[in-house]
């Protein structure tokens, strides 16, 4: 058992483990076209990191309890910064992108309820449980600042977004997972991330801009 986890805890194996589930996992979903699989590959992820994350952490019991710690006062302010940068986006996407302007709308909009209901459990959620909540704790040892956790976090966020096959979703992505890491960053707290980051995607596929991150976007 001690081999088993001093083998799980080495950085070589972290930095392998992290090349696979940033890089090799999503290259195997563009190569096989298992593009109707996002979801389920990435709730697949994540179990594995949670697994991860109770094994090497010897207090996750304790650590689960403020896993959904959230601060009225900060959502209220990610709420605000939220509302601005929605218009900022929506006036982006009208002016540069009105080709995929309320796309989902006029095309699918029977969806529409659907996405805005399921993205935030099923897609935002694992995400930030596994480039914040996993990132930051497995991955310490290696970026050993918070600067660094902050950045890498958003760079390989981004870097799992290239299978979409556009400069959009990476761009974005990057951007997202800076200001993701930063929140988790400052304020520890699961829930509170992965709400924003259900903001910021409801967002992006309610004025257009999500079609950039769909895997039916991908002219194969």
């Amino acid at each position: 058992m001690n081999i088993f986890y001093n083998i799980l805890t080495h950085n070589i194996y972290k930095i392998i483990e992290l090349i696979l589930l940033s890089s090799i996992i999503p290259y195997i979903v563009l190569v096989l076209k298992l593009f109707n699989l996002i979801i389920p590959v990435l709730l697949l992820v994540c179990v594995y990191c949670i697994i991860i994350y109770c094994i090497e952490n010897k207090n996750f019991s304790s650590e689960f309890k403020k896993i959904f710690n959230i601060n009225i006062n900060i959502l209220i302010r990610i709420i605000i910064r939220w509302i601005f940068a929605s218009l900022i986006l929506l006036i982006i996407t009208f002016y540069f992108f009105n080709e995929k302007f309320f796309i989902i709308q006029n095309n699918k909009p029977e969806i529409l309820w659907k996405i805005m209901i399921l993205y935030p459990i099923f897609s935002a959620l694992p995400q930030e449980f596994i480039f914040c909540k996993f990132f930051f704790y497995r991955y310490k040892s290696i970026f050993k600042s918070d600067n660094n956790l902050v950045i890498s976090s958003a760079l390989f966020f981004a870097i799992t977004h290239i299978l979409f096959l556009n400069f959009i979703a990476p761009i974005l992505s990057f951007i997202g997972g800076l200001l993701f890491a930063n929140t988790y960053n400052k304020h520890r707290s699961l829930l509170l991330v992965s709400i924003e980051h259900g903001l910021y995607g409801n967002t992006l596929f309610f004025i257009g801009l999500g079609w950039y991150f769909w895997g039916g976007s991908i002219n194969y």
